[in-house]
């Protein structure tokens, strides 16, 4: 097993640490806010008494965008942010570590089964609050989630980028950011994933949204994009 050489932050992306192991190679990581934790298996890096957890790319998009060359990374510690399709938690731990004990994960999730896991990785990561919920219908968890910083999504429906603006408009704060993981395959089997891209885009402008990057994920997810959007007001 490779040893860690040396950690450092990464110039242009505030919140993530690259890791130099012994063997040449580099990693990108997140310091471990819940110290000992793993959430889906990755690799534990302990350097000068400070924990850190691998982000791997091909398990988290956000992870896999980056290392596509997303123009930035918008999350910053405390900001509060609400997240379509959190699954079990996965990306959702590293956008915790980022954003540390002062920010706030709203996790919405529709499967029940998901929604358990997740429950495990949230008992110790008091930042993330579970919401039993469909994305589609936004106005049924309006009680429960304040104005965000911010909007991750990860939802497998046919009209992702409508879902997202639907929440936009409650929950989005002007000139909030969005950070839209686009399954093509989920919206049109028939179309080339850039079609199905470029639709979404769409969507997205006219529900007032300005367009900042569009990164595709490929070789970390097959026929998936990153859309990075700031929001206007619809």
């Amino acid at each position: 097993m490779s040893e860690v050489v040396r950690v450092e932050e990464h110039g242009e992306w505030r919140g993530v640490y690259v890791v130099e192991l012994s063997d040449g190679s580099l990693r990108i990581a997140t310091r471990n806010l819940v110290p000992g934790q793993r959430v889906y298996g990755e690799r534990l890096f302990k350097y000068e008494d400070v924990e850190y957890r691998e982000w791997n790319p091909y398990r988290s998009k956000l992870g896999g965008a980056l290392l596509k060359g997303l123009l930035e990374l918008p999350v910053r510690e405390g900001d509060k942010i609400l997240y379509l399709g959190i699954g079990s938690g996965t990306t959702a731990s590293h956008i915790s570590d980022i954003i540390g004990w002062k920010g706030i994960i709203y996790g919405v999730e529709f499967a029940p089964r998901v929604m358990r896991d997740l429950l495990v990785v949230v008992r110790d990561r008091r930042n993330i609050y579970p919401i039993l919920a469909d994305a589609r219908f936004p106005e049924k968890y309006r009680h429960l989630v304040e104005l965000t910083d911010g909007i991750y999504a990860d939802i497998a429906q046919p009209e992702q980028a409508a879902i997202v603006a639907r929440n936009a408009s409650l929950f989005l704060k002007s000139n909030g950011y969005l950070l839209l993981a686009v399954k093509a395959r989920s919206i049109d089997v028939t179309l080339e994933p850039s079609e199905v891209y470029r639709r979404e885009v769409e969507v997205l402008k006219t529900s007032g949204f300005r367009i900042v990057d569009v990164v595709h994920l490929d070789p970390f997810d097959r026929d998936h994009a990153m859309i990075y959007a700031r929001y206007e007001g619809g």
